[in-house]
């Protein structure tokens, strides 16, 4: 679990986050659970982007040190249904982000119910869903209950 402390450090650490208020979506959960950041989709065309964080189960440790998640940008082409998952770049418990990673792999069909297909819609959509929550300390609990199999599913 987060302490105070490393929430509060999480919150100020400097990273690149929009300027905008942040406004998750939750698209899908797995292993992970994923919630598209609404503020940063960008449409040009046929053309979409996203930012979306990827949220760990609680207490997620890999070499001592403890993760809640983690940042990706995406890019979907609409019309041809592909993705491409640009980069990634992880965020420790103790607000620490990064380094960002590039995504080399090519662009990919969105296979249906997979997290890039759920992501796309959200991307493509011409109107966005409601956000489900609006401040990363809230979508990492939101990730976290989906993750673990805590959320209402009428929710």
């Amino acid at each position: 679990m987060l302490t105070a402390l490393a929430l509060a450090a999480l919150l100020q650490a400097a990273s690149p986050v929009p300027a905008e208020p942040h406004a998750f979506v939750l698209t899908g959960a797995g292993r992970f659970a994923v919630l598209a950041d609404l503020p940063t989709r960008r449409r040009e065309g046929e053309i979409a982007e996203i930012r979306a964080f990827q949220v760990s189960e609680a207490d997620f440790v890999i070499g001592g040190v403890a993760y809640v998640g983690g940042w990706s940008r995406w890019r979907f082409d609409c019309g041809a249904e592909t993705a491409d998952r640009l980069d990634f770049a992880s965020l420790r418990a103790d607000g620490v982000e990064g380094p960002s990673t590039p995504e080399p792999s090519p662009a990919y069909p969105a296979a249906p119910g997979g997290d890039a297909a759920e992501l796309m819609a959200v991307a493509c959509a011409v109107d966005g869903p409601a956000p489900d929550v609006t401040t990363l300390e809230d979508a990492i609990r939101l990730g976290r209950a989906a993750v673990a199999g805590d959320l209402d599913p009428a929710r």
